[in-house]
């Protein structure tokens, strides 16, 4: 008969942490290195650390475009119409 899985125990995950949190700073030195080789100043953030930039986002492209009450209607209109005609046709 299987044995039921039990949690870990505390010692084991502060164990498990200690473990991955030592992964990852030999991670980061190895990064770190390959930037260097690259060349990559030290200050450029990558895209993966964007939400550790220190600049603002910056707004591209279109302003946000808004439909009329009128053209919401008719697009509503035509899926209405869409959906009977899959509704009919299914059954």
């Amino acid at each position: 008969m299987p044995r039921a899985k039990s949690a870990p125990s505390h010692e084991i995950l502060e164990a498990a942490l200690e473990g991955l949190e030592a992964q990852r700073e030999k991670l980061d030195e190895q990064i770190a290195e390959v930037r260097r080789m690259l060349g990559t100043r030290a200050g450029r953030k990558t895209k993966s650390s964007g939400a550790e930039s220190k600049q603002p986002a910056v707004k591209r492209g279109r302003k946000k475009r808004t439909l009329s009450a009128e053209a919401r209607k008719k697009i509503a209109a035509a899926q209405k119409k869409r959906w009977a005609q899959f509704r009919k046709s299914e059954g």
